[in-house]
Order: C-alpha cells, then sequence, then structure tokens
C-alpha cells in the first residue's frame, strides 16, 4: 500500500517539477546551469517521498574546477531522483536524441542545454562529440555521461562504451568518476524508511598529454576504481540500513 501511495505521490511530484523547470528554462533557455538546478528540482523532494536517506560525498565535484567529464554508474529510471541532487556547477549531461520527444520533459531537457546524440547516425553523433568538446574548451562546461550506455538495473557495473573517454581525451580534461551505491537493490519502497544511498565523487583521473590509443587503458582504470568504489558504498549502506532496521 505505502509502495503504491509513494508512486502516486511521486507522479503528482513530478508534473509539478515539471512545471517550475519548464519556468526556469524558458527564463535561461539553453543556460549550463540549468541542469544543476532543475535536477535538484526533480531529486530533493522526490528523496523525501521515496523515504530515500542520501548521503553525498562530493567535496572533488565542488572542488575540481571546469571543464571535466563526470562517468556515472547508471542503475535505473530512479537515477534522475538520485543524481539529480548532485550535479556540479556549470554541467550538462549527454542524452539520446529521442528524449527531445517525451512530453514536457523531453523539452526542459533540451532547454536546459544538455547534449543530444543520435546514436543512429554516426556521422551526427560525431559531430555532436565535436560540439562537446568545443563547449567544454570554451564555454566553463562540464559533460555528465552514463558510460555504460543503459541501465544496469542493479546487477553490477556494464562494460563502459568509448565516447566519454574519447571526449575526455579530445578536449584534455580529466574524468571525475560519480559512484552511487547500489540502490537499486537495497531499497525497500514498501517501508517508510525506504533505506540510504551513497554518492561518492572520485578523484579526477588526468587526461592531458593521452591519445585514443590510451584510451583502453583509462576505460579499464576507471571502470576498476568505480567497481571498487561501489562495493565499499554497497558495504557501508549496508551498515546504515541494519543500524535502522
Amino acid at each position: 500500500m505505502l509502495f503504491l501511495l509513494r508512486m502516486l505521490a511521486l507522479g503528482v511530484h513530478f508534473v509539478l517539477a515539471c512545471g517550475v523547470n519548464a519556468v526556469i528554462v524558458l527564463l535561461r533557455p539553453f543556460n549550463p546551469d540549468n541542469t544543476r538546478w532543475c535536477g535538484n528540482v526533480y531529486a530533493r523532494p522526490a528523496q523525501w517521498l521515496l523515504g530515500l536517506t542520501v548521503r553525498r560525498e562530493l567535496d572533488v565535484l565542488r572542488e575540481t574546477p571546469n571543464p571535466f567529464v563526470i562517468v556515472a554508474n547508471h542503475q535505473s529510471n530512479y537515477d534522475l531522483f538520485i543524481h539529480g541532487s548532485v550535479i556540479s556547477r556549470r554541467a550538462v549531461s549527454l542524452g539520446k536524441t529521442s528524449l527531445k520527444w517525451l512530453p514536457l520533459f523531453g523539452q526542459i531537457y533540451w532547454l536546459a542545454g544538455n547534449v543530444l546524440i543520435d546514436r543512429s547516425n554516426a556521422a551526427k553523433a560525431k559531430q555532436a562529440m565535436l560540439q562537446t568538446t568545443d563547449v567544454m574548451r570554451n564555454h566553463d562546461t562540464s559533460i555528465w555521461v552514463f558510460a555504460e550506455g543503459t541501465r544496469n538495473h542493479g546487477k553490477g557495473l556494464l562494460p563502459f562504451k568509448k565516447g566519454a573517454f574519447q571526449m575526455a581525451i579530445s578536449a584534455g580534461v580529466p574524468i571525475v568518476p560519480v559512484c552511487a551505491s547500489t540502490y537499486r537493490r537495497s531499497m525497500r519502497l514498501n517501508r517508510w524508511r525506504a533505506g540510504h544511498v551513497v554518492v561518492r565523487a572520485l578523484a579526477p583521473i588526468p587526461t592531458e598529454g593521452l591519445t585514443l590509443d590510451d584510451m583502453p587503458a583509462l576505460m579499464a582504470q576507471c571502470h576498476a576504481q568505480m567497481q571498487q568504489c561501489i562495493e565499499e558504498l554497497d558495504a557501508q549502506v549496508a551498515q546504515l540500513d541494519s543500524g535502522q532496521a
């Protein structure tokens, strides 16, 4: 019963949040800081409605100067309500062009300044990547990427796609891994206190001086660091949840 009430409340919140965010993006369309504002409008109330306690360990994001590429793990559609509250200053994300056609949300996502890529068209995808590199170099803007390319549904970190690492090497900017604990397995939405989530930013991985030949090693390094971090966060969450029970 509680789960159903939460889903109903979350649906109402989402519609209201879209209304607020529509005003934000219409007042300053394509401003790179829109994503941070809109993400918080979606995420902060949703975390309360879902009964989740989110711990943010984000000193690295606050202290690392733009630009950089953020690589995060992608678990489910709930990521909007988890990662939305940790987006750094002047950071936009990469998304599929199909998102643009989702009623209201898609138009907000586009007007927030996020970069849309047509993955079915190699030429257009390459052009979007070049545009993104220019944005990072010349517009004090960082890029948020779910490098797995699809949701892992809490079953472990999937292999990474190349795009985020190509961009980082081409622009000569560091990669900042951002890891969320595996909330997809641990949260219990039928309980009043649904559980804990911990999000942690890791130390930047430099790419200056690297070439595309170095990309496989860079991807492996980032994947290994994130995998280890997620395991540590899951152990931390298990302790927090056991103390809550």
